[in-house]
């Protein structure tokens, strides 16, 4: 029951998703040939809404389940791994015309292509999980 509000907030999120058509390959698809504004301008605001919260988590307005302040970690990445996790993150998403976030909301829509769309984010990251040790840091 302490984590009702959890599930309130990702049916909140779905229903926003789905609402902004935000879940639609084709809206992935008029932004990837850079037709349309609609999808840049949704990111761009998840983006700004992001940049918000961190500077609530860092001043400690935000705090965890248990009351505990979060510190983000700073991570240091190099140039290389981030253009290569950019470029197969960015192939996947155009591929198959879905971002791994509204993977759960394209099952309550469109049941086999989310099932494939899941099968084949599971299957990424367990491939990642086998090469994490190899690739650049």
């Amino acid at each position: 029951m302490k984590n009702i509000k959890f599930l309130v907030l990702g049916i909140f999120f779905a229903i926003v998703l789905s609402k902004s058509q935000a879940i639609s390959w084709y809206r992935f698809y008029e932004m990837f040939k850079f037709q349309s504004f609609h999808m840049y301008g949704i990111i761009g605001g998840a983006v700004v809404i992001s940049a918000i919260f961190m500077q609530l988590f860092k001043k400690g307005v935000i705090k965890d389940i248990d009351g505990n302040k979060i510190v983000p970690e700073k991570k240091k990445k190099g140039v290389i791994s981030t253009l290569l996790g950019g470029t197969f993150f960015g192939l996947g998403w155009g591929i198959s015309g879905a971002c791994a976030a509204p993977i759960f909301v394209i099952l309550g829509f469109k049941l086999l292509p989310a099932i494939i769309l899941l099968v084949g984010a599971l299957l990424g990251t367990f491939i990642y999980g086998i090469l994490s040790k190899k690739l650049p840091n």
